[in-house]
């Protein structure tokens, strides 16, 4: 994906010299591990740091696509893929991208983002698993340190190299000396690029092979990375007669080989597994398991933990329930959400809409019903009521649908229905206590309606929710507003310091939580919070600031 914004190229462009520059440690002598020293390049703290900083970035540039609904989705499937990966333990952080272009990427600290058009692309869940358990591949098998290891090694002969060409051609003299000049520097360039998308690309069977494991273990259809792959290439062949090539082709590039061992995988996952029949609340189920492997999703504490004395078993608690298997059965839903949140215009949407309704024999899905009334519903204006009327028909199909129950109740709320829409909320509230999506829709209603009353029933919801919320802007900026009305001003500052800094401002975060320490009044309690922010926050700054990032905003002030 191409990122056109100067201060987001430095950045990338920072943080990769950052990485590939030789390291000058006391401790550079240590013995690498046998097979890669890659690890040695940076510690997962430095790696999770650089992700984050990347993540801000993109998102203070409106890159990302904030929706509580897509990321509970997104993350819901991440972590179940991630929980059965060749790395457990590692912590990741899946986002979606604005962009529908087809696309995914792994990079440091096990940020793996996708953009909304590889969703709109895919045809089932078990698709978009596929992509998701190859990214988590890339992050287990450190292929972006290792990566920056080739380039640690390559980038000192060839810009060697480079040099002497440059002597060269200015030696030659003559009006043609700075075009050999510039060639040269160019073909360098070119060859460092070129190495390093060998390299990258040699890794690429690798993530697969790892990521159809995590596929099969995580209950999804393991023929799904096949298939599109299969669809990929078809786009790339459709491409040819002077479209642009799909980024996701141009850094997953796709051919009949890789096909091919796609398909060669999936057969023999199927031959070392079982088809187990169970029966759920929801109906009969059946899945593939490997008998041969331990099921981490179904035994999550671990009996096979290494770590605990043999033949030691470990339950799960009383009431809990084994993570998930297989796609969630929200795939439609979260694709149309997508569809719309993604949209470049509303009436590149419309025409979007008319033209799937054209096209298929029966019409509009019900996803996709459900698409075109949020699209009004986000437009506003006379499109509420109809929006109100749409979902109200949804809801009496699909009655247990959380999506359609929260777009229903923005609806109501929209329309002036304000005491019909918080019953419905606050019966979703007891129903799904503590529930992201829930809470933050809610809260959002009542700070569309205003009042003190409603500020303070919205930051007395949100308030539960706060120590796991920490890195989610979306709720920092609800939950500020909600103290705002509340006339908590206080902690009105302090959440939207905290917005600012997760939006990609840290030197605005830094400000307005220095300024909040000379607020008269503030308790113990307060004051020594937002002291540890300040510290932990500088740094940040500091570092972007090293690497020549500063906020265009603050520069101009």
């Amino acid at each position: 994906m191409e990122f056109p914004c100067l201060r987001t190229l430095l950045l990338a462009t920072a943080v990769t010299l950052a990485l590939a520059a030789p390291l000058s440690r006391a401790d550079d002598t240590k013995l690498p591990d046998i097979g890669s020293s890659a690890g040695e390049l940076l510690t997962p703290a430095r790696q999770a740091e650089y992700g984050g900083m990347m993540l801000r970035e993109l998102r203070n540039y409106g890159y990302l696509l904030d929706d509580p609904l897509v990321n509970d989705w997104l993350n819901a499937m991440g972590t179940r893929l991630g929980s059965n990966s060749a790395q457990p333990q590692q912590k990741y952080t899946f986002f979606m991208m604005k962009d529908r272009q087809i696309n995914a990427f792994a990079t440091l600290g096990g940020y793996i983002g996708m953009n909304a058009g590889l969703v709109l692309t895919a045809e089932r869940e078990d698709e978009v698993a596929a992509v998701l358990s190859h990214e988590i591949a890339h992050v287990t098998q450190q292929h972006v340190l290792r990566g920056v290891e080739r380039a640690q090694r390559d980038q000192i002969p060839i810009l060697l190299g480079m040099l002497a060409a440059v002597v060269a051609a200015q030696q030659a003299g003559g009006n043609s000396s700075g075009d050999a000049t510039m060639a040269a520097i160019t073909s360098g360039m070119g060859l460092m690029q070129q190495r390093q998308i060998n390299f990258t690309r040699s890794n690429e069977s690798e993530a697969d092979r790892l990521g159809i494991r995590t596929l099969a273990r995580s209950g999804y259809d393991v023929d799904a990375m096949a298939g599109f792959f299969e669809r990929m290439s078809a786009a790339m062949r459709g491409n040819e007669g002077g479209y642009s090539t799909p980024d996701f082709l141009r850094t997953h590039p796709v051919n009949i080989t890789r096909i091919s061992e796609a398909k060669a995988r999936a057969e023999q996952m199927k031959k070392d597994t079982v088809l187990l029949t169970t029966q759920t609340p929801t109906g009969v189920r059946q899945e593939r398991v490997n008998p041969s492997e331990p099921d981490v999703s179904r035994d999550p504490l671990g009996s096979a933990n290494p770590l605990l004395p043999a033949g030691l078993q470990l339950s799960l608690p009383a009431g809990g329930a084994a993570m998930p298997r297989g796609a969630s059965g929200l795939f439609d839903w979260a694709r149309e959400r997508l569809r719309v949140l993604s949209a470049p215009t509303p009436s590149e949407l419309i025409r979007e809409y008319e033209g799937l309704k054209r096209s298929q024999k029966d019409g509009l899905t019900d996803a996709q019903r459900y698409g075109v009334a949020i699209a009004r519903l986000r437009d506003g204006g006379s499109g509420t009521r109809q929006a109100l009327q749409d979902l109200q028909q949804l809801e009496s199909e699909h009655p247990d649908n959380l999506w359609v129950e929260l777009a229903l109740g923005e609806a109501e709320s929209r329309s002036g229905q304000h005491a019909e829409a918080n019953r419905r909320f606050d019966a979703l509230i007891k129903r799904l206590p503590q529930n992201r999506p829930v809470a933050l829709t809610y809260a959002a209603v009542l700070n569309e309606q205003g009042g003190t009353e409603a500020g303070q029933r919205a930051q007395a919801m949100l308030r539960p929710l706060l120590a796991r919320s920490a890195d989610d802007p979306v709720f920092q900026a609800t939950f500020a507003r909600a103290s705002e009305l509340a006339g908590d001003s206080s902690r009105a500052s302090e959440a939207y310091a905290e917005a600012a800094y997760l939006n990609g401002r840290p030197e605005q975060a830094l400000i307005q939580f220095q300024a909040l320490l000379k607020q008269p009044g503030l308790d113990y309690v307060t004051r020594a919070r937002v002291d540890a922010r300040i510290e932990s926050i500088m740094p940040t700054v500091l570092e972007m600031r090293r690497l020549g990032v500063h906020d265009p905003e603050m520069s101009r002030n």
